[in-house]
This record gives C-alpha cells, structure tokens and sequence, in this order.
C-alpha cells in the first residue's frame, strides 16, 4: 500500500457545508509540530484552499476524530455553525457509524454485543491507554480510573487467514463512544485488532502488518440541515493485500450496509442494525465538558509548539 501524501486525499461526500473525507491509514488529522509533512489538514488545504478558514489554526473543523492508524470516514464542517450542527448530533448520539477490522482468532459467535465498561488506565507506563472493568489480562484489578458503561456491535463478515495466522473479517458499530473503545473491546474478547501495537498480542506479532486493520467504513450524521453520509470502500480485499486470504463467508457485507442505509437515524427510538436493542446510558453534561465544546466551536485557540 502506498504511503499518504498531499495529492492522495479521497472525497466521499461534498456539500455547501460538509466534506467526509476517507482518511488514510497512515496520516494524522492535524498536527502543531512541523515533523508531520503531510496531515489531513494540509491535504485539504493543498485540495481545497478557498474552503480554508483564515480564522481558525487548522483551517479546517474536524467534526470527530479517528485515530492516526486507523482509516475511513471522516467528517469535516465548513463553517462554526456547521461544526455546531454535527456537534450537537454526536453529543445526543444521533451518529451512525460501523467500522470494519480484521481481528485475531476466528470468532465463533456470528453476532455479539460486547458491553465491557471502559476506563482510562493510570497503570505506570500506560497513562495513554484505556482498560477495561474486571477483565483479566487488562491491567484491571487496579489502575483502571472512572470506567463507564461502553457498548459494541460485532458482526463477523469473514473468516480466513492473515499471513498464514487466523484472523476474522468483523464489521463493528461502536453505541457509544469511548476512546479506543473498538481496539479495547475487540482485545478484551481476545481478538484484538491485527496491526494494533496498544492493545495487540505480544512477541513482535503486531509489528509485521504494515498497518493496523481498523476501518471506518459508514458515516451518518442527520444535522437539521442536511443528512450527511458516506460510504467507503472496503479496503480488506485480497486484491490490496495479498496476506489476507478469506476462506469462509458468514455475512455479506453488502448486505449489511443496505441495512445500514436503510435504517433509522437512533433518534428515532429504533435500535441499531443488526442486533437487540441495547440501553444507552444518559449522563448529564459536566463542565469541563461543556468548557471543550466551547474551546471546539472557537477552533483551537492554541499557539503552535515550539
């Protein structure tokens, strides 16, 4: 696969007021260290310099984020009150989003929800990372701060092999959203994310793929003035990398996405596809919380580093 560069920027939806882009695998978002050549925010501004806004640092307001290795959907407002918008639609959980990973082992439950609680690690050396609530192997038995209530969808789409070891093709839908919640989860299942140096399998296993095999493949966000959403390609295909061989189909995916199309925006009271309803815990907006929004919407008032 070759690596991300200015001229490699993938449109999948374009109005007045959004972009979704799908970001590659191996490009950050934004960045304030001149390190980073190329980032999200500099191929959009090299694609599109009369969308950039003079008022903001980046230029651009990234309506959510998605980890540096990981790729996919990725929304981007064109103006405060769009950002405003798409904010209000994360906040209430009005956002469809399903990913798909190949993860290790083969998953023998073709559908599961998966609702370990989630919190973040204060164990020395992994103060970036997220644990999981009484779950062996996790660093869980202490050091696991402020663990809340985290709910996934796994369907699995494709059992095969991955440079010889066993792996699973799995779409995931994420009904909350906790940092690193589907590596996190998938891992606490023993199934963690091929490519996934975090929260992966030990012994150099993770350090092999060339990148880590998480997707974000559907993007739906049902703002008051438009219905933005997007579909990306599937990029696990033996056809863009050779060291995945399926060899047993359990869902076809496209049929999943119809389903994903075709159902209801959550507000609706309808649960999500493909599996049982799952309750959405409700916790009132703190603060500090309340203080990022604001910081968010402003854009990132922040000198560079030095």
């Amino acid at each position: 696969m070759e690596p991300g560069s200015m001229e490699n920027l993938s449109i999948v939806y374009r109005s007045r007021d959004f972009l979704v882009v799908n970001k590659h695998w191996d490009v950050r978002i934004d960045s304030k260290t001149w390190r980073e050549t190329v980032t999200l925010q500099k191929q959009l501004r090299h694609r599109f310099p009369e969308l950039a806004d003079p008022g903001t640092y980046y230029g651009f307001r990234f309506c959510h984020q998605l980890d540096f290795s990981t790729s996919g959907a990725l929304c981007v407002a064109l103006s405060k009150a769009a950002a405003g918008s798409a904010y209000r639609c994360f906040k209430e959980r009005r956002v469809t989003k399903a990913y798909l990973a190949l993860v290790r082992g083969h998953v023998q439950e073709s559908r599961m929800t998966i609702s370990y609680a989630i919190g973040r690690s204060s164990t020395e050396g992994r103060a970036h990372t997220m644990c999981i609530e009484g779950t062996p192997g996790m660093a869980v038995r202490r050091g696991c701060e402020n663990p809340k209530p985290s709910y996934t969808e796994l369907v699995v789409l494709e059992l095969g092999l991955y440079a010889g070891d066993p792996v699973s093709k799995v779409l995931l839908q994420p009904l909350t959203g906790r940092t690193h919640q589907l590596r996190v989860h998938c891992s606490a299942r023993g199934h963690p994310v091929v490519g996934d140096l975090t929260y992966g399998r030990g012994g150099g296993q993770e350090e092999r793929p060339f990148r880590m095999m998480l997707h974000a493949l559907y993007l739906r966000v049902p703002t008051d003035a438009e219905r933005v959403e997007a579909c990306t390609p599937d990029p696990f295909v033996p056809a863009l990398d050779a060291c995945w061989s399926p060899h047993t189909l359990v869902h076809p995916l496209n049929q999943l996405i119809q389903a994903l199309r075709a159902a209801p925006d959550p507000a609706a009271g309808s649960p999500q596809p493909c599996s049982p309803a799952v309750p959405h815990p409700v916790t009132p907006e703190t603060e500090a919380q309340r203080a990022s929004c604001l910081q968010w919407l402003l854009e990132w008032t922040l000198e560079p580093d030095s």
